[in-house]
């Protein structure tokens, strides 16, 4: 019960990241709340993953593998698409709302993720997988059909969550080949918080941080960084720990589920009929990716559970 909890929790922390930024002071950008989430969560991240691993090593230094220019060069992968993921994910919650936001860029996250699997291993996906997808897109493409304004999704927004999506999807393929090759978890979720911290350093002079002095802008940082980054990542893959692949993508399902729910009730975002139809046929596509994931027909994890 333990697990299920850290997961369910992780989750809900994950989906206050577009409602933060939104209640967070005037004045912000997509970039420069991006750059702050990196520094602040890329840090602690790196120094909680790594710490727990190196501890793991310590007490089995047998089961360590061989540090590797592959493993590195995916490490620093993971970092540079955490990092690109921050300022286009804040693109289109800030176009679109975070509700519709939010659900664009997790519905296509689990698709991208399998048709790069597809691409890279060859292996051919399930029928169904393919139905899955067929509906998580679909969704999305009345989402995209919906209109602009609070009632649907722009185009330059739609691109921004696809953006944010097509992140995620390299960092799951990345993630997997190095557990794979016999990397845990948290060592394997430290080098991306660390990769991902300095290149929030290195984004730094080019943003307008003068917002992050005010009261908001420290609560707003201090929220995103430790709460949806460090935090919201430990418990996950602690609770991964305890759980199947399905049970724990399932529940990762509150995520957008939570992002909506606090558009709604604190944002005031409303969401016209055809939005709401969207978002109805991509959660039914994310659910039968959920369900389906780990089925007889299809013993192999898809990069979503890696």
């Amino acid at each position: 019960m333990l697990f299920v909890v850290a997961v369910l929790v992780a989750a809900v922390l994950f989906g206050t990241t577009g409602t933060a930024q939104a209640l967070g002071p005037e004045g912000t950008t997509p970039f420069a709340v991006g750059t702050a989430r990196l520094l602040v969560g890329g840090a602690a991240l790196a120094l909680v993953g790594l710490l727990i691993g190196s501890r793991g090593r310590r007490r089995e230094p047998a089961a360590a593998p061989p540090v590797r220019a592959r493993a590195l060069a995916l490490m620093a992968l993971t970092g540079l698409c955490l990092a690109l993921y921050q300022p286009l994910f804040f693109l289109g919650t800030a176009r679109n709302g975070v509700a519709v936001g939010t659900v664009i860029a997790l519905g296509s996250a689990p698709v991208l993720a399998g048709l790069l699997e597809w691409l890279l291993t060859r292996r051919r996906p399930t029928a169904s997988w393919l139905l899955a997808t067929g509906l998580a897109t679909a969704g999305v493409v009345v989402l995209a059909a919906a209109g602009g304004g609070a009632t649907g999704a722009d185009a330059v927004g739609v691109l921004g969550s696809l953006g944010a999506g097509a992140s995620f999807a390299v960092i799951a393929n990345a993630q997997r080949r190095l557990i794979a090759g016999g990397w845990d978890a948290f060592t394997v979720s430290g080098a991306m918080g660390a990769g991902a911290a300095v290149c929030g350093l290195m984004m730094l002079p080019f943003a307008d941080m003068r917002w992050i002095i005010e009261p908001q802008g420290v609560a707003m940082a201090l929220w995103l960084g430790f709460a949806t980054v460090a935090l919201a990542y430990a418990l996950f893959t602690w609770g991964l720990g305890g759980l199947s692949a399905a049970t724990a993508a399932t529940l990762t399902l509150a995520e957008p589920l939570t992002a909506s729910l606090l558009g709604v009730l604190l944002l005031g975002e409303r969401l016209g009929p055809l939005a709401v139809s969207g978002l109805v046929v991509l959660a039914a596509g994310l659910v039968l990716l959920a369900l389906t994931s780990r089925a007889r027909r299809n013993p192999d994890p898809t990069p979503l559970e890696a």
